[in-house]
């Protein structure tokens, strides 16, 4: 694909504003030294900066052409070509060389969460079980309270099975948690464990797309982006913290309504995320079919 100056240009135009809307509220707290104990996670847990995020990237096998594209040739991984007598600018092969494994990795890790049926009687206790029997040490947003006490929050965790599927989320349970989950997970596991009712596996679609940048385009990292941050709302609004001076309700998993109200937004969540996920699956298998 061939993208004239126009073209792309109104495409990178409307990439920044998207990124904008995100990004500039994080960095403003930031400089005021402000916390959010939901949105910073984009940018603490998740490695990709504000930065880079900005960068409207085409992806592997577009062509850009015109005058500005001058600038991509300062940018690791791509190089200039000729088209039709005239210079343009695109990623260069050698990327998709370097990173074919990591590329085989995310599309097998993809095609293996697609497969499988979602999951949906989790309730999202895996930030429960992060506190659980841990004291204040355990407390991992120490700017906001937990709704209830340390020993109702236990007792809310003991009153239901474990069932955490995602090995980064297990990974911070307490020590106490740990043989309470229904599966003892580890990195190794990861693509058997995987399932597409996840918030987390939907999540880190953000995660996944960002790493093999340049390689996928940036509306597709956005697209995810999105996606991530609808997902972390649910995941904490539904956490053992108060988040009322934040704007959000509790989601009370630890009530019968709550556990319904929790299941019919993750099951939209997940809905959400199915064509995300495709779509990035499709980029990979497509990038596999390079040689």
């Amino acid at each position: 694909m061939v993208l004239c100056s126009r073209e792309w240009t109104a495409r990178r135009a409307r990439h920044r504003e998207r990124v904008a809307r995100i990004v500039e509220p994080h960095q403003d707290r930031k400089a005021a030294g402000v916390t959010h104990p939901v949105h910073d996670f984009l940018f603490t847990y998740y490695s990709f900066r504000p930065n880079q995020l900005r960068r409207w990237h085409p992806g592997f096998g577009v062509v850009l052409t015109g005058s500005e594209t001058g600038e991509y040739l300062q940018y690791t991984g791509y190089r200039a070509v000729s088209i039709d007598g005239d210079t343009g600018v695109a990623v260069d092969p050698d990327v998709l060389d370097r990173r074919r494994e990591t590329v085989e990795f995310v599309a097998g890790l993809l095609a293996a969460t697609e497969s499988r049926s979602p999951h949906l009687n989790c309730f999202g206790l895996h930030e429960w079980a992060m506190v659980y029997r841990g004291g204040g040490d355990a407390v991992r947003h120490r700017q906001v309270p937990l709704r209830l006490s340390h020993e109702d929050t236990d007792a809310v965790v003991e009153s239901m099975p474990l069932r955490c599927t995602h090995y980064d989320a297990f990974r911070f349970f307490t020590p106490a948690a740990v043989p309470r989950n229904a599966t003892q997970l580890d990195r190794a596991g990861q693509v058997r464990s995987e399932q597409p009712g996840c918030l987390h596996a939907g999540m880190d679609l953000y995660k996944w797309a960002y790493k093999l940048v340049p390689l996928i385009d940036a509306d597709l990292v956005v697209d995810c982006l999105e996606h991530a941050l609808a997902a972390r709302e649910l995941d904490m609004a539904a956490s053992p913290y108060d988040l009322s001076e934040y704007g959000y309700e509790p989601v009370p998993i630890e009530t019968p309504s709550g556990r319904a109200d929790y299941v019919r937004r993750q099951l939209q969540l997940a809905e959400r995320a199915a064509p995300l996920r495709a779509a990035l699956l499709e980029r990979c298998r497509s990038l596999l079919s390079h040689r």
